[in-house]
């Protein structure tokens, strides 16, 4: 091969080599550009996604806005607020405070145990009883169960004391209260399926509609307050709690007595103190 013919191949060799780098050189060009645009877009979606996510999360809850409401206290309450729920004879001279969550297992607990034994001394006049409601397992366990089952007791009061007495019983039986970790409560249709177990509760339209409507959700979170302050004044550490005269009723282990024996001789002394 003649040097001129080697120079011709050597500088036909070095423009295609130039030339290809070039088309590399726009390739990643755009293969950058593609990138960019592609990293705008996805933190495009990434903020909007944000922005909804506040948006939606700066939302009021409904039980946030209940709080607002107004408030519509069940008949067969007193009080300010229509928070002091008293049943039993006006001739019994003490009275039992009793503090329970609906969604509380050692309250189901207690109320098949125990809870006959408190329904036949109420009825014998040896004390009234004092209800107040709680709904702080909603916040620890998430959920509305606790809220919406009290709001329902609200709707059963109501209608009357007994009908109140009646559906707490039903729904801290053992066919009805769930698992503390399965917020049913929080279904009006399971609320209303366990109230017409109870004769003056079943079929019950003015009270089925109140559970619906949720005419007693401010109520039950008004009572929540109430359960909240007592604990604070008593010294209530969870429930069920029973206080009379100011103090707690406990049995041998410190907290709620748990069986009829341990309540009997409770309540005795709770009585003669």
């Amino acid at each position: 091969m003649s040097k001129r013919n080697s120079q011709q191949a050597k500088t036909a060799a070095r423009e295609r080599l130039r030339q290809e780098r070039e088309r590399q050189a726009k390739r990643d060009k755009v293969k950058r550009q593609v990138i960019v645009a592609g990293s705008i877009v996805g933190v495009l979606a990434i903020a909007g996604g944000i922005s909804y996510a506040v948006v939606q999360g700066n939302k009021p809850a409904y039980w946030e806005k209940a709080k607002s409401e107004k408030l519509v206290k069940p008949a067969n309450t007193s009080g300010e607020n229509g928070t002091t729920v008293v049943i039993g004879k006006a001739s019994a001279k003490k009275t039992l405070a009793m503090y329970e969550d609906p969604r509380c297992p050692i309250c189901a607990q207690f109320e098949q145990t125990v809870g006959s034994t408190v329904d036949k001394d109420v009825k014998d006049g040896k004390f009234k009883i004092q209800y107040v409601g709680a709904t702080f397992l909603d916040d620890k366990l998430t959920g509305e169960g606790s809220k919406n089952g009290l709001s329902a007791l609200g709707a059963a009061l109501n209608v009357s004391p007994e009908a109140f007495l009646e559906y707490k019983t039903a729904l801290y039986s053992a066919k009805y209260h769930p698992e503390e970790t399965e917020d049913k409560f929080k279904d009006d249709s399971y609320l209303i399926k366990v109230a017409d177990t109870v004769p003056a509760l079943k079929g019950n339209t003015k009270f089925q509609t109140a559970v619906k409507n949720g005419t007693y959700d401010k109520w039950a979170l008004v009572m929540s307050e109430k359960f909240d302050s007592d604990s604070k004044k008593y010294n209530i550490q969870g429930t069920p709690s029973l206080v009379m005269d100011g103090k707690l009723v406990n049995g041998s282990n410190g907290s709620a007595p748990m069986t009829v024996a341990e309540f009997n001789t409770a309540i005795a002394a709770a009585l003669k103190g």
